[in-house]
C-alpha cells in the first residue's frame, strides 16, 4: 500500500490555518517528501507522520515557499538519531542554492546527497533508497525559474501462485526468486520463468505532482492515467487568467482540463493563493469540467 498525505495546500506564504504545499508519501516504512516550505516539519508532526522515515526529498523549484523549511527539517531529522544518508533531487541549477541554504544547518550527523535533474527533458530514475520497484519520472515545467513535476510510479509484483509452482515441481527455496522476477533452472535443466508461476503483472500505481507552472501540453501526457493527480490551482476565478499567465501559474479550471485530457482517476487541487480564503466554494463548478475533483485542505490523506 502507498499512503499519501498532502501536508499543506497554500502557496506564497503560510496562513494560520493553511500550511504551504508539500506532499508526504510513505511506502514500506520509508517516505518521500515533495517540497519543503516554511513550517513543513510542523505540518508533518501535526498530521501524525514521522520525519525519521524520510529517505528522499524531491524539490520542484527554488522559490521560498517550496524550500525555506529545509534547514529546519534536516536539523530535526538529525535530532532523531539518523546516521544513514538522505537524498535530495532537484533541478540541476537549484543544487547550488540548496547547498548554500544548508550552510545554516551546521554539522549534520548524516550525509546529504544531492542529485541534479535535467531541466530541458523528461527523465526517469530508480528510487532504490525507497524501493527497487519505485521509478520517478521528472517533467520540466514552465515557471519563472527552472521547475519540474514528478510522477511516482510504483511497480507491483504479480501474485505468486504456490499451487502452480508445486505442479511444476519447483522447490520452495526458489519461490522468492521467481516472485522477484528471476528465472530459475531446475536440476533436470528445465527453465522456469516468473510468468509460469505468477498471475499477470499488475498495473503500476502512479502519483503525479505538478505545481507552479503554466498549463503546458506536456503535463497531460506526463500525468496520463495517474491514480491521483495533485496539481496547483492558485485561483478559481476565471477573471484571474491573464494574471496567472503573466506569473506562470494555473487556475483551478486549467488543472481540471488537464486532468480530463490525461484520463487520471482523481484530481487533488492545491497551492492556493492566500487571497483564496475558501477555495472549496468552486468545487461544484469544477466538477462540471472533471467529475472526480477535490479542492483539498491540509492533511488530505489517501491510501492506494
Amino acid at each position: 500500500m502507498v499512503d499519501v498525505c498532502l501536508l499543506g495546500t497554500g502557496g506564497m506564504m503560510p496562513l494560520k490555518d493553511r500550511f504551504l504545499t508539500s506532499l508526504y508519501v510513505s511506502y514500506n516504512g520509508k517516505a518521500i517528501l515533495v517540497d519543503c516550505g516554511e513550517g513543513t516539519q510542523v505540518a508533518i508532526a501535526k498530521h501524525g507522520l514521522k520525519m525519521s522515515r524520510i529517505n528522499l526529498i524531491l524539490i520542484t523549484h527554488c522559490h521560498a515557499d517550496h524550500i525555506s523549511g529545509l534547514p529546519g527539517l534536516l536539523l530535526s531529522i538529525g535530532n532523531s538519531s539518523r546516521t544513514e544518508p538522505l537524498d535530495i533531487a532537484a533541478p540541476e541549477s537549484s543544487i547550488s542554492i540548496l547547498e548554500n541554504l544548508m550552510t545554516i544547518c551546521g554539522g549534520l550527523p548524516y550525509t546529504v546527497r544531492f542529485y541534479g535533474l535535467p531541466e530541458d527533458r523528461q527523465v526517469i530514475f530508480s528510487a532504490d533508497m525507497i524501493d527497487p520497484l519505485l521509478k520517478i519520472a521528472v517533467q520540466p515545467l514552465s515557471h519563472r525559474v527552472p521547475c519540474v513535476g514528478y510522477s511516482l510510479i510504483f511497480e507491483r509484483k504479480p501474485t505468486f501462485l504456490p499451487q502452480k509452482a508445486k505442479e511444476l515441481k519447483v522447490p520452495v527455496e526458489y519461490w522468492k526468486k521467481l516472485h522477484c522476477g528471476e528465472k530459475i533452472i531446475l536440476e533436470d535443466g528445465t527453465i522456469i520463468a516468473p510468468e509460469d508461476v505468477t498471475e499477470e503483472r499488475k498495473v503500476p500505481l502512479k502519483i503525479t505532482y505538478v505545481t507552479d507552472t503554466l498549463p503546458i501540453d506536456d503535463i497531460g501526457v506526463f500525468a496520463s492515467d495517474a491514480d491521483i493527480f495533485i496539481c496547483e490551482g492558485m485561483y478559481g476565478n476565471p477573471e484571474k487568467k491573464a494574471s496567472m499567465n503573466e506569473k506562470r501559474h494555473m487556475l483551478m479550471q486549467d488543472a481540471c482540463a488537464i486532468a480530463k485530457c490525461a484520463g487520471v482517476k482523481r484530481l487533488w487541487l492545491t497551492h492556493y493563493s492566500p487571497a483564496e480564503k475558501e477555495p472549496s466554494v468552486y468545487e461544484e463548478t469544477l466538477r462540471e469540467i472533471f467529475a472526480d475533483t477535490l479542492v483539498t485542505s491540509d492533511g488530505a490523506k489517501l491510501t492506494l
